[in-house]
């Protein structure tokens, strides 16, 4: 027992340091690539942890595996480095002996990721597509330059002569509304000043020393009107300008967004749609078949001594090819959309097995690491992450492969989720008992 817990406390370190590590590199990463998205948003920075909390998710479904993998690596190559399992095997005690509890801990984490992969990561995958798309209808910050019209705001274009930089008054105002489409405003006013509403949904102009030309579109002779003022104040939407959250319900959840549980329901619900259509397919093309071999070609098509089909005869045989060539059109249709519905149930069965697979993924590479650790017998951290993203590599492609067979029909769903993990899973079994 002193020696499991020697064990697993050498593994310990290197798991949380390499997964603070690898999270570190995927949030960089994730970063990089939308920086675009959140630069000149006026965003705040707890919008920004939200965003960064919530896809941390599957950053940690990612790294979790490859964690275990170098922290293995990191322990038993630290082990045979400092020839300490070299002697705990002179005392009898085998290889495949230390590795249970590092086993047991594989197991352990194997299912608390597959409870993250169903309860946490369909939630935190929602909701960051929520808040990217609230960022993405973000508009930046309104801005007026001299000079230039300013369509930013919707139902009016915006002309100022001249601006100033620590204050929101302006000079020469020029404001076309069409906001009503039965109005149009052309606003003139020699200065004045702008600003947001505290919610950011108006835009609120205080205007001075100005006019309103107000023509109806209705009335063009007798619809025009004339008003001048000293002060006058319009208020213009502006739906978008700053950050606004969205429902939970605003958009639907794809299948990245469900667990397996309410995927294996909306398989069900495809599987009976199929089959519906698969039973009235074959409904279909077994009462047209009748009614072919229902027709008494002999008797009524032809008789000996009449020369030729008989025009009743033939209108009727014309009439049935039309509709037999009708119905070919309406099968290769249903036929497509068996197709269509087959490849919905092959998407779905691809993301309900990849959630139990790449958890199980960590107890597999618990048995690769283990062993090759031992034989290495270098337990520096460069070493550990060169082994361990070959392998993560290797299985990554093949999980993605794998995919995009079974999303093709080309292979099933179970094997193309599990059968990087059976091979990986036996070469570790293999190195074990070698290494034993």
């Amino acid at each position: 027992m002193i020696i499991y817990k020697y064990i697993l406390k050498s593994h310990a370190g290197p798991f949380v340091f390499s997964l603070m590590t690898l999270l570190f590199l995927f949030l960089f990463q994730f970063l990089i690539k939308s920086i675009d998205q959140l630069v000149g948003k006026g965003l705040s920075l707890w919008i920004i942890v939200q965003l960064i909390a919530l896809n941390l998710a599957w950053m940690v479904t990612l790294a979790v595996p490859m964690a275990v993998l170098v922290a293995t690596l990191m322990a038993f190559g630290g082990l045979s480095a400092a020839n300490e399992i070299t002697i705990m095997k002179a005392g009898g005690i085998s290889l495949k002996k230390l590795m249970i509890p590092v086993i047991i801990c594989a197991v352990i984490i194997t299912y608390l990721m597959v409870l993250f992969n169903n309860d946490v990561l369909p939630e935190a995958n929602h909701q960051a597509k929520i808040l990217l798309q609230d960022i993405s209808r973000t508009k930046p910050t309104f801005i007026l330059e001299a000079g230039k019209f300013s369509d930013d705001i919707g139902g009016a274009r915006i002309l100022v002569k001249k601006t100033f930089e620590n204050s929101n008054n302006l000079e020469g105002i020029f404001i076309y509304d069409y906001s009503n489409p039965d109005v149009r405003n052309v606003i003139t006013a020699s200065h004045g000043d702008i600003g947001f509403t505290s919610d950011f949904k108006s835009v609120v102009m205080n205007l001075k020393n100005g006019e309103i030309h107000q023509l109806n579109l209705r009335d063009y002779v007798a619809g025009y009107r004339l008003v001048k003022f000293e002060d006058h104040r319009i208020t213009l939407d502006a739906a978008g300008f700053g950050f606004q959250r969205s429902s939970d319900n605003a958009l639907s959840r794809g299948d990245r967004e469900l667990s397996a549980k309410a995927m294996n329901g909306v398989v069900d619900s495809l599987n009976a749609y199929k089959k519906r259509i698969s039973d009235a397919f074959i409904e279909t093309v077994r009462e047209e078949v009748k009614k072919v071999f229902a027709v008494n070609f002999i008797d009524t098509v032809y008789r000996p001594g009449e020369k030729g089909l008989r025009s009743n005869t033939y209108d009727s045989l014309d009439i049935m090819l039309k509709k037999l060539s009708g119905r070919n059109e309406a099968s290769k249709n249903q036929i497509q959309s068996i197709f269509g519905i087959q490849k919905q149930i092959d998407s779905y069965e691809v993301e309900i097995y990849k959630k139990y697979s790449i958890p199980f993924a960590c107890l597999i590479f618990a048995l690769i690491g283990a062993p090759l650790g031992y034989r290495v017998r270098r337990g520096g951290f460069g070493i550990a992450a060169g082994f361990s993203l070959l392998f993560f590599l290797i299985y990554w492609a093949s999980l993605i492969g794998g995919e995009k067979l079974a999303d093709r029909d080309l292979v099933s769903p179970f094997l193309g989720m599990w059968l990087v993990n059976i091979v990986l899973g036996l070469f570790g079994l293999y190195l074990m008992f070698k290494s034993s």
